[in-house]
């Protein structure tokens, strides 16, 4: 795979914000390197990351890569002590971003990102103006990047231009939205898109959208803020003195009807600047005062959050998503954040872990303890007292209820039925005779399925659709009918294992234990 980094050495820029700090430069395609040899006559090249790594004399590293490679690249360099610099995205995955912010962390180095309309004067006034309320109260806001071609394969045009543009409004809006859709039509190859249309909703009532393509007659790149005082529009095909132009507005009501009052156009003097050479600039700043940079691993992880979203409703055909994090859970837990559905219920006395997404009517009760990244669909009650542990996914219409406990990698199906009294009557108080049932580690329950309250339920096994339970099943044991009855054995994967007790898909081989099976 073709990787390209430029490392910035300190001692090679002595007086920041110089920019004579290009040290190295690492390419993987020899042709290239002697291009840059011919264009930098003065800088060292190599082929190899490890002589990246190993280069006591470089402080700092400026990724500029396939966005599949970012997060390796990335946590190598960290892990060697190195200051990042990583164009965007951060990375393509939410963990990974996660990890690399920690690692930097951790570790007192800079980790920066490429967001580069952020550094631009033009922009960076056009901010100062909304925060100093010079626009008032925000509307909407809308971003136009529109041009034939450069058109890739690796990513689709949303990934390719929209980071910018998400970069700029979240730091104009200071805030996360509520939900994103995203649509779009794929031209010229089936599963890549050419054109996105983003639609944002952020709780302070402002919207916003972004219109991206790379199938467009001719190069547009406006950005235009909304506020009930003034317009501006920042141009970035026009000329200097013209990329930014405010419009006061306004509307004036007359009867009944709103009627628009134009003015001219106001031209916005600021000082000519080069965005990149002030994005690297920057950089170098940080890294030598360790100053936290505006496009930090946070800021990036946050575009990322919503440019995954956008890719998941664009996946669905426009379906809004939601992006903003759902609130702290209370007590010793209070930094762990998780996702509930507006219409979701989620008791002060509950516990969720981080991740943890909570849809449409779901209910967690009371003293219920649920794990990271679990996965709740609608109409799910559990609790009071429930316990869910780290990545279980609860489908729609289940009940969760006191005594039941949920380990690690539960998979509970659509409508499956769980019970915590032996012998109920409407009449008769029997709470105090719950009788615990236990669900172990990666075990999957199918769909309108009964667990009878008492029984435990083993590792990996699989209780078929429909099955009644009366009974313990084993670990790894298949179960189907009413009442439930052993009809074979299964793996960690799933699949059905042979009678060798060896799965054909996996590969994976087992031996009889005390409670079932367990690899051989």
């Amino acid at each position: 795979m073709r990787y390209r980094i430029r490392l910035l050495g300190q001692e090679s820029c002595p007086q920041l914000p110089c920019l004579g700090a290009l040290k190295l430069i690492c390419d993987k395609d020899e042709t290239s390197l002697a291009r840059f040899r011919e264009q930098y006559p003065d800088v060292e090249t190599t082929l190899a990351l490890s002589h990246v790594l190993n280069s006591d004399d470089v402080d700092g590293v400026a990724i500029s890569t396939p966005a599949e490679t970012h997060y390796s690249i990335a946590r190598e360099c960290l892990l060697a002590g190195k200051h990042v610099f990583v164009e965007k995205p951060l990375t393509l995955d939410e963990t990974e971003a996660e990890e690399l912010i920690g690692l930097a962390r951790e570790r007192g180095l800079t980790l920066m990102v490429g967001h580069l309309l952020q550094y631009h004067p033009v922009f960076r006034r056009l901010k100062r103006m909304v925060h100093d309320g010079e626009l008032g109260r925000i509307h909407y806001i809308y971003s136009h990047r529109l041009n034939l071609g450069k058109i890739r394969r690796e990513e689709n045009i949303f990934w390719s231009f929209a980071p910018h543009d998400i970069s700029m409004l979240l730091s104009l809006a200071e805030d996360m939205p509520e939900s994103v859709s995203t649509t779009g039509g794929n031209y010229l190859h089936e599963k890549i898109a050419d054109v996105t249309v983003t639609h944002m909703n952020f709780a302070s009532g402002l919207k916003a959208h972004i219109f991206v393509s790379w199938l467009h007659p001719f190069k547009e790149q406006k950005f235009v803020v909304v506020g009930d005082r003034k317009m501006a529009v920042f141009d970035d095909t026009l000329s200097w003195e013209d990329k930014l132009l405010l419009y006061p507005h306004q509307i004036r009501w007359e009867g009944n009807l709103p009627v628009p009052d134009k003015a001219e156009a106001e031209r916005v003097e600021i000082p000519q600047s080069e965005p990149l050479k002030n994005e690297c600039a920057h950089f170098l700043e940080c890294m030598a005062e360790g100053r936290t940079p505006v496009t930090d691993g946070e800021e990036g992880l946050r575009v990322l959050k919503v440019l995954k979203r956008g890719q998941e409703s664009l996946d669905r055909g426009g379906c809004e998503q939601p992006v903003a994090e759902g609130s702290a859970v209370p007590g010793e837990q209070a930094d762990r954040l998780f996702f509930a559905h507006e219409t979701a219920v989620v008791d002060p006395g509950a516990s969720v872990g981080k991740g943890t997404k909570i849809w449409h009517f779901s209910h967690v009760m009371n003293g219920t303890v649920m794990g990271e990244d679990c996965k709740v669909g609608q109409n799910v009650v559990i609790g009071p007292d429930a316990s869910v542990g780290n990545r279980c996914k609860i489908q729609n219409n289940v009940s969760v209820y006191k005594g039941v406990i949920l380990e690690d990698d539960v998979f509970c199906g659509p409508s499956m039925v769980f019970t915590n009294v032996f012998n109920p009557r409407a009449h008769i108080v029997r709470m105090h005779e719950i009788r615990e049932t236990l669900v172990r580690k990666g075990a999957t329950l199918g769909a309108n399925c009964t667990v009878v309250c008492g029984n435990t339920i083993g590792r990996y096994a699989f209780v078929g659709a429909g099955a009644v339970v009366t009974k313990d099943v084993p670990d790894h044991a298949m179960v189907m009918g009413n009442p439930a009855f052993q009809a074979g054995w299964v793996c960690e994967c799933g699949n059905k294992l042979d009678e060798n007790l060896a799965c054909p898909e996996c590969g994976l081989r087992y031996r009889q234990g005390e409670t079932g099976l367990k690899r051989a």
